[in-house]
């Protein structure tokens, strides 16, 4: 694939995710699910109203800000509503969340292709999750959790980026890395799993050099590189020989070069930065509540979400415990009403009509898309597998637990991807507050890396029966996500159509 085609391809899932977040973007006019909260937030600190906020602030000032650049263009105004304590329309307080939700699957392309340097990976990484219906859902409305991901992803990026690069340059990048993840924490507390990720990874990397130098060592008979010798400021190549096999084997991937970051700039750039960007996204909203200094609105966030209950359908319909999000067993409704037919006015507000009166459902389901996560979940599968195969070979080889002196590319993406899934879903386990799909977001979008190396894998292959595995799972998405789509756009459809579209009895 050439350069000119691979550009041509990551605009065209832009403008593919462009045009379905922004269109019909005001059809509802009412607040849908959570923007009763952060469209209002966003709209109070317009107008200088003190509230409380049970998350860091960050996404209700963009959605803020949103709303005051839409009150100075003339045009999308044509339906307006006073719910968030202004007069406000829908379109005002849902574009710059539309406008930031097409930026995620550009932002998963970028990471898939700095990982790889194969363009095709990143394409299939951008198109799968323009794919999703819970990215298409959560971009459409005033929501946050948009925000935790793609300010984690550019983290991710950014870091990656600073791998591939050297001296000031490399600070540089690392500098924006730390930005990033400070602000992907200052949307929600979750948002700390992406850093936790990267700390993964470069734990990992350390660990697979000392493992390395292990066998190295007992092959030549050579003094082993300290397992600790990362905290030196300046760290030591590896041996000649480890060199000399990276250059044969022709080894392409700046996750090799995490070693070369040491744990004071780790400290700083990924550990200092985050924290004082944190603190410092807090500061206007303190200036405007004044009832609480910095640590005591964050003892009052901590107790809300203590408070919050158990996670079981009797504190809220909805609660879906961590081991429920893979197999997409609970979604959310976040708007459900009926009329009776599909010329009258779109229902906003009040009870949804009887079931024998209403012939027309709208409804906006927070669900991905099916047989992406499905696929998904079985790749990250694969690959966690194919990395205890090379643990488990390397020590048959060796006769003892090490690993060889160079990882494939592969490898290196296997353990990016199991290590990030983990870092993002893990944590949840010991949450013991209800907890909803959504949550999920952090964590699923890198099963759809996962399964876009697979097809990838797939349609490389030089056997054609795997290039047709690859082809018709690609196809299999896209055909999920258009049957789905009526339910992602809160399109009209009729009782039966809504009927085949849950497949289950828990999808309701």
């Amino acid at each position: 694939m050439t350069k000119n085609w691979f550009r041509i391809g990551i605009v065209g899932i832009f403008l593919f995710s462009l045009f379905l977040r922004f269109w019909g973007l005001q059809r509802f006019n009412t607040l849908v699910f959570d923007e009763v909260y952060f469209a209002k937030f966003g709209n109070d600190y317009l107008t200088r109203t003190p509230f409380y906020n049970a998350h860091p602030p960050l996404s209700q000032y963009i959605i803020g800000i949103g709303i005051w650049i839409a009150s100075h263009i003339p045009f999308w105004h044509d339906t307006v509503n006073g719910l968030t304590g202004s007069l406000r329309s829908p379109w005002s307080y849902r574009w710059i969340n539309a406008l930031t939700g097409s930026f995620i699957p550009v932002v998963v392309a970028a990471i898939a292709y700095q990982l790889s340097y194969r363009r095709r990976f990143a394409l299939l990484a951008g198109f799968f999750t323009a794919l999703d219906g819970l990215f298409l859902v959560e971009s459409r409305y005033a929501l946050n959790n948009i925000y935790i991901v793609i300010f984690g992803l550019l983290g991710q990026w950014f870091l990656l980026l600073a791998l591939e690069k050297r001296n000031q340059h490399r600070l540089f990048w690392l500098v924006f890395s730390g930005i990033a993840f400070g602000a992907s924490t200052g949307t929600k507390w979750n948002g700390l799993w992406f850093l936790l990720g990267a700390y993964f990874l470069w734990i990992a990397a350390w660990i697979i050099r000392w493992l390395q130098s292990l066998s190295l060592a007992n092959q030549n008979h050579q003094t082993r590189i300290p397992l600790f010798s990362y905290l030196r400021p300046l760290v030591p190549p590896l041996p000649a020989e480890v060199n000399s096999n990276v250059r044969a084997s022709a080894i392409h991937t700046p996750l090799q070069n995490l070693t070369q970051i040491n744990i004071f700039q780790m400290f700083f750039y990924l550990g200092i930065i985050p924290a004082l960007v944190y603190s410092v996204i807090w500061i206007p909203h303190l200036q405007l509540d004044k009832r609480y200094g910095f640590i005591a609105v964050h003892q009052e966030i901590l107790r809300f979400h203590l408070q919050m209950g158990g996670n079981s359908t009797n504190i809220h319909p909805y609660c879906a415990a961590w081991y429920k999000w893979p197999l997409l067993t609970r979604p959310m409704a976040y708007l459900y009403q009926t009329a009776q037919s599909v010329t009258d006015p779109l229902p906003v507000l009040g009870p949804p009509l009887p079931s024998e009166a209403a012939k027309v459902i709208y409804d906006v389901h927070a669900m991905g898309n099916p047989f992406l996560w499905w696929f998904g979940i079985a790749a990250m599968i694969f690959l966690a597998g194919m990395l205890l195969a090379q643990i488990i070979i390397s020590g048959v080889k060796q006769k003892r637990f090490s690993l060889p002196a160079t990882l494939s590319v592969d490898i290196w993406i296997a353990v990016y991807l199991v290590l990030n899934y983990a870092a993002n879903l893990l944590p949840w386990v010991k949450v013991t507050r209800c907890v909803f799909i959504y949550h999920y977001m952090s964590a699923v979008v890198f099963t759809f890396l996962a399964i876009a190396w697979f097809v990838d894998q797939c349609l490389r292959s030089y056997y054609k029966e795997l290039r047709a595995v690859g082809v018709t799972i690609s196809f299999i998405i896209l055909l999920a996500f258009i049957f789905w789509m009526p339910i992602y756009l809160g399109l009209p459809i009729s009782h039966k159509g809504y009927q085949l579209r849950m497949w289950f009895e828990s999808w309701i």
